[in-house]
C-alpha cells in the first residue's frame, strides 16, 4: 500500500482531521487539493458571497504555498457553485484578482444544489516543481 504525502497549510490540520480529509496529496509530480470553500479559521462559512470566495482562494493559495507551487502551476480547476445563474456573475467578478494571466487552466463549472452551508468550492490539479 501506497502512504499518501499529504500537504497541510499552516494553522489548519485540526480542521482537516476533524472532518476526515487531506487538504492536498503530492503524487506523480502533481498536487491534487481537496475543495476549498470560504471558511474561517473555525470552518464556518465566510456570510459574504465576495468575501467567501476570496477566502476560499486564501485557503487555497496556503495549500499551495505549503506545497511550494503558486496559481501559476494550476493546471486543472474544478469550481462548484450554488444557484450559479444568480451568483456566477459576482464569483467571476473576484477570480481575476486570483487567477493570473493567460494561458488560464483548464476549468469545469458545476452547479450544485448545496455545499455544507458554502456558496461556492474550488478544487484544483497543480504541478509539481522540479526537484
Amino acid at each position: 500500500m501506497m502512504t499518501r504525502d499529504v500537504v497541510f497549510p499552516e494553522g489548519r490540520q485540526a480542521l482537516y482531521e476533524r472532518n476526515r480529509y487531506s487538504p492536498a496529496i503530492r503524487s506523480n509530480g502533481f498536487l491534487f487539493v481537496s475543495g476549498q470553500v470560504g471558511s474561517r479559521e473555525d470552518g464556518s462559512p465566510e456570510p459574504d458571497l465576495e468575501a467567501q470566495v476570496r477566502r476560499a482562494f486564501d485557503n487555497l493559495n496556503a495549500i499551495l504555498r505549503a506545497a511550494g507551487c503558486t496559481f501559476e502551476d494550476v493546471v486543472d480547476v474544478t469550481v462548484f457553485i450554488v444557484d450559479p445563474e444568480s451568483h456566477f456573475e459576482k464569483i467571476w467578478s473576484v477570480v481575476p484578482e486570483y487567477w493570473g494571466g493567460a494561458p488560464h487552466p483548464t476549468l469545469t463549472a458545476v452547479g450544485v444544489t448545496w455545499l455544507y452551508g458554502f456558496q461556492f468550492e474550488i478544487k484544483v490539479i497543480a504541478k509539481l516543481p522540479e526537484a
